[in-house]
């Protein structure tokens, strides 16, 4: 597995998913991005950064939101190093995007090699073994037949799809409990013995936390990303990870002034 060097302190956030109807938390990102640029040795971003990504051919004609996003993404790449990671939502981002911003694409996981040591990075989904039904979905929508298949739909058929199975997942979301939607404890383990790392991050259970555990007589670390939401959560919530020579350290949209 090839290593990501990075200098200076590392700033990670996800699951912001960013669309039309998330005024607040685009705004609430910019200034992260601001924020970013002027402190930041690197941006890394693990995947949902948008609430659904139909193709990177969605760019040339972006809408109003999306236009003010990417060029708010590209002025921070021209600065720092920004990494984009696929998430559930956004999987389909591609190399157009990341080169139109000058980015670069995440791999799948990614080890990183910090000022404070080695960081495994992933957008979290995989681990969530415990949910059948979705891990299928997740296989069958990274399969390559089937994104050539999808991105070879017209834009109008593409978002019709997206808003159809987002409305799909939703629904069987309602029917799940919990424990099933967040991460299966021995898919955590194995990760930890496959890599031989001790630290790991992640998004997607939108349950922010530091995990301490033991694994084969070595203590390991899972930091948990928060998500973001500034339009419909009350309180508004989101937040970043900062990893420097210091260590790993959250901090919060709300007390980060």
């Amino acid at each position: 597995m090839n290593k990501i060097a990075l200098t200076g302190p590392v700033w990670l956030a996800s699951d912001l998913h960013l669309g039309p109807a998330t005024p607040a938390t685009s705004e609430a990102f910019l200034a992260f991005l601001q924020a970013a640029r002027e402190e930041a040795g690197a941006l890394l971003l693990p995947g949902d950064i948008f609430d659904a990504w139909i193709g990177d051919d969605a760019i040339r004609v972006a809408p109003p939101w999306l236009a003010t996003v990417l060029k708010a993404l590209r002025e921070t790449a021209a600065g720092i190093p920004v990494w984009l990671g696929r998430g559930n939502r956004d999987f389909l981002m591609g190399e157009e995007l990341a080169a139109a911003i000058g980015a670069k694409l995440l791999p799948e996981p990614a080890l990183l090699e910090t000022d404070y040591g080695t960081v495994l990075l992933t957008h979290g989904d995989e681990f969530c073994t415990d949910d059948a039904p979705y891990q299928q979905f997740r296989a069958m929508v990274r399969d390559p037949q089937w994104q050539a298949a999808f991105l070879a739909k017209t834009i109008p058929e593409r978002l019709a799809m997206a808003q159809q199975a987002r409305g799909e997942s939703q629904a069987a979301n309602q029917m799940k409990s919990q424990e099933i939607m967040d991460v299966n404890a021995d898919a955590i383990e194995a990760v930890f013995r496959d890599t031989g790392v001790s630290l790991l991050v992640h998004g997607h259970t939108h349950r922010p936390a530091r995990h301490v555990l033991e694994v084969d007589g070595k203590k390991r670390e899972r930091w948990v990303l928060p998500d973001w939401d500034c339009d419909h959560a009350q309180p508004p919530r989101g937040g970043w990870l900062v990893i420097d020579q210091d260590g790993l350290t959250f901090y919060d949209l709300d007390t980060e002034d």
